[in-house]
């Protein structure tokens, strides 16, 4: 269990979208404030786009908390390769609406009442739909159609979309131009700079209980960064087998050589290499090898607090264009 071997209560580098370990880069940052402004104001419409595994999923897990915490109305699609009717019934369902009736134009009609009634006791309501890059095009013009739920002066249901670049794409769509007019608001997600990916590093070892002594050498941190091309999913993914190897080899701090023999595993490698994409697969597929396989059979998982940035503190600001 490399936890104990390295003096953390937890797993720093899991892949799970947990916003304890929001790192607001000022990218990150700027993003975020975008979202709050934009739902503070009701403005309808945000779209935020970043590449695979920069953070967008961990964002929106932040963002929600914030919400809860103002006791707004949320529901969050995650899986949106739906047909327009189980879209609608899954915005409903995860909003807690009953419905007599399956129909759309019944679910429809009970939503926009429902909304309504959330206006007038004075409670926002947020829609937030991830992995927006699959809505189909006619979903994505049904999601127009929901911010014709208004009053005269305010939307009543505000909506994010969030999704991978080519959410932007489809959006060019001739056929979708009446959905791009009314995206109020846009913001990205951005790959860590060098610097940014050793506070990355730092931060989530110290949430995970690190007491401040080095866990990975400065040329390891270096070829991290090198590597990941300052992917967060693939920084999780690097360190995490890094450790793993570490513990195998009984060394402290993580070298330089762990960093490159995890990147020759997992085909990170190639100097000529554009773009790196890590599925799933690879970021669970602990069981390459065998003393990892060994490693993480007796691996504990435990909960931590940390505190959470102010999301909606600064929200009052128009964030930069």
């Amino acid at each position: 269990m490399y936890q104990e071997f390295f003096g953390l209560r937890e797993d720093p580098f899991r892949v799970n979208p947990d916003p304890r370990y929001l790192f607001l880069t000022p990218s990150t940052q700027e993003a975020l404030t975008s979202l709050a402004y934009g739902i503070r104001g009701r403005y309808g419409i945000i779209v935020m786009t970043g590449e695979v595994g920069t953070g967008k999923t961990t964002l929106l897990h932040a963002l929600l908390d914030a919400l809860r915490q103002m006791r707004a109305a949320t529901a969050f699609v995650f899986n949106p390769r739906l047909s327009v009717e189980g879209l609608i019934a899954s915005v409903v369902a995860d909003f807690g609406i009953s419905c007599k009736g399956q129909a759309k134009h019944e679910m429809l009609a009970q939503l926009n009442r429902w909304l309504m009634d959330r206006f007038h006791a004075g409670q926002m309501v947020v829609l937030i739909i991830d992995e927006a890059q699959h809505l189909s095009a006619e979903a994505l013009e049904e999601i127009r159609l929901l911010t014709n739920l208004e009053t005269s002066t305010e939307k009543l249901l505000q909506i994010v979309l969030s999704g991978q670049p080519e959410l932007e794409q489809k959006l060019r769509n001739a056929n979708l131009r009446q959905l791009r007019q009314r995206i109020a608001i846009r913001c990205r997600t951005a790959a860590l700079t060098s610097e940014e990916t050793q506070g990355y590093i730092s931060k989530r070892l110290q949430i995970a209980g690190g007491n401040g002594d080095p866990v990975f050498s400065p040329e390891a941190i270096e070829l991290l960064h090198a590597y990941s091309l300052g992917i967060p999913r693939v920084v999780n993914l690097l360190c995490t087998h890094a450790l793993i190897h570490a513990l195998a080899d009984q060394v402290r701090p993580v070298s330089a050589a762990h960093i490159v023999a995890v990147a020759k595993e997992f085909e990170l490698d190639d100097p000529d290499r554009a773009a790196v994409t890590v599925n799933y697969a690879h970021a669970e597929g602990f069981e390459r090898r065998d003393k990892s396989r060994h490693i993480l059979s007796n691996t504990e998982r435990r909960s931590s607090r940390a505190q959470q940035p102010p999301v909606f503190e600064d929200a009052s600001h128009e964030p930069h264009s």
